[in-house]
């Protein structure tokens, strides 16, 4: 069984010192391969830049762009069993990246606003929901502050997933760079799971455990 896992943030650069980023920590993506990894898996894990050790007996390609990740996860898709789009990746890209610093005064004169031009980036998942394998399992994240349960549902549909994770990130011990989350599971078929709040390596062993049966499920229908 191969698990392909994405996990952290991407950086979308504007020039060579400045980027467009989030403040996710890879920390759930990172449990995950763990959970996989545990449950006899090989794992696969397509990390962006974040400060967490890699998980032993665990692959990790370390990327930096959404781009980057696009291209290292498709790449690898074919191959996978499972796989887990847990990474927030950036929905948009500069058009234009500068080549020097952009500075804040041109001569003496600070300029009055600065004008950013942003283009959409490669949107994984919904690329894996059209390429997808026989019997292959695609299990995606909805990070959302509003309507978590309906966001998400219609992003199940849209990008053909079997499973998704819904958190509510505006949550205090629930979004971002925390131990702990809050979720809703969703599968294809209407199915709802709504877990208490835990650790996020307690919710990563539950949804290993249903990415598993989603798959066996799949491979029992042929």
């Amino acid at each position: 069984m191969h698990f392909l896992i994405t996990a952290g943030p991407t950086r979308e650069w504007l020039d060579p010192v400045r980027f467009i980023s989030n403040p996710a920590s890879g920390k759930m993506g990172y449990a995950l391969a763990c959970a996989a990894r545990d449950a006899g898996a090989r794992v696969t894990l397509v990390s962006g830049p974040v400060t967490l050790a890699a998980p032993r007996g665990v692959k990790v390609v370390s990327v930096e762009t959404a781009a980057e990740m696009a291209r290292e996860t498709l790449a690898r898709a074919r191959r996978a069993d499972v796989i887990v789009l847990a990474a927030a990746v950036a929905d948009w890209m500069p058009a234009r990246v500068a080549r020097q610093k952009m500075k804040k005064a041109e001569g003496r004169k600070p300029k009055a606003e600065l004008v950013l031009r942003l283009k959409p980036t490669v949107d994984i998942a919904a690329t894996l929901g059209r390429r997808r394998c026989r019997g292959q399992v695609l299990v995606g994240f909805a990070a959302e502050t509003q309507r978590v349960e309906a966001n998400a549902r219609g992003k199940l549909a849209r990008k053909n997933l079997d499973l998704i994770v819904a958190n509510d990130v505006s949550k205090a011990g629930a979004g971002f760079g925390v131990d702990t989350n809050e979720i809703i599971l969703i599968d294809r078929g209407g199915r709802v799971e709504r877990p208490p709040r835990a650790s996020k390596q307690a919710l990563a062993k539950r949804i290993v455990r249903r990415a598993l049966a989603l798959r066996a499920a799949a491979k029992e229908a042929g």
